[in-house]
């Protein structure tokens, strides 16, 4: 059996991150091949997060990733606590996660984009993914992701907990990138009333038939309609994107400034950290 020294212990350590007395017992199990004391730290590591898989992960990041090949890239990764969200390696970990479904080959999901090497790196996402898991000890969750090509403006807002991505027409970088701090800020439902459902217009426009009734009895149901459609109306415009007033320039709704700007906005991406 090989001697395990000190110095091996301290550049295991190094190399993992972990601490010193699981390094030196992992390097003994596997007699001095860090390769081995690797892969049986990898596994009870697996076997511990297993035990908590169903620990509450509310903290985490929204990364975006423009790639140069015109694909942009939105990730989520869902953590147990505040504090790793601020960790240089989880940001590194997730911003390389949303570098790869950029400029990668792409991915419907995300096992797919798991099994892809990490930018730089030999080595899986999953793998990368695990090790980290591994040395911080916390549940981490790949929650959803997003690919779009083309042209878009991104938002990332300060603590990374909400996402914008805008998808348009048009070559107006600055502008695109305005109106979806815009998004971030007045968190709209739609990109316009044609996105909206059936349902949720109809339940609008019931809400608003009972309060009119309540407020003008005895008027003639002509007008009591006349005063439905325009508070229904109203509080379409509130929910929809294109008819809000535009953060920047209250004087126009975000849809005349775009298109003042020259973009036509095809399809809004807005996410909500573990939402």
């Amino acid at each position: 059996m090989a001697e395990i020294t000190a110095a091996m212990v301290k550049e295991f350590r190094n190399k993992t991150g972990l601490p010193m007395m699981e390094c030196k017992k992992a390097l003994v199990e596997a007699d001095g091949d860090q390769e081995k004391a690797i892969e049986i730290i990898r596994k009870a590591g697996k076997k511990t997060m297993e035990k908590r898989a169903d620990r509450e992960t509310e903290a985490g990041r929204i990364a975006i990733y423009k790639g140069a090949n015109g694909v942009t890239a939105m990730v989520e990764v869902l953590c147990e606590s505040a504090p790793v969200t601020k960790n240089a390696e989880f940001i590194e970990m997730i911003e390389g996660i949303a570098k790869q479904l950029a400029e990668g080959p792409g991915a419907a999901t995300v096992e797919e984009l798991m099994a892809q090497n990490f930018p730089g790196k030999d080595a899986a996402i999953q793998v990368v993914f695990d090790d980290l898991v591994n040395k911080i000890r916390e549940v981490f969750r790949f929650t959803r992701l997003l690919r779009v090509e083309g042209n878009v403006g991104t938002y990332v807002h300060h603590d990374s907990a909400i996402g914008v991505v805008l998808e348009v027409e048009g070559d107006n970088a600055e502008l695109a990138d305005n109106i979806c701090m815009h998004i971030a800020s007045m968190n709209p439902k739609a990109l316009n009333k044609g996105e909206l459902s059936p349902e949720l217009i109809a339940k609008e426009r019931e809400i608003a038939t009972e309060q009119t009734k309540a407020a003008n009895a005895g008027k003639p149901e002509n007008i009591i309609a006349k005063i439905v459609e325009g508070r229904v109306n109203a509080t379409l415009a509130e929910i929809c994107l294109e008819d809000q007033p535009f953060v920047m320039d209250s004087s126009k709704k975000v849809g005349q400034a775009a298109k003042d700007g020259g973009l036509t906005l095809k399809k809004m991406h807005l996410w909500h950290l573990g939402k």
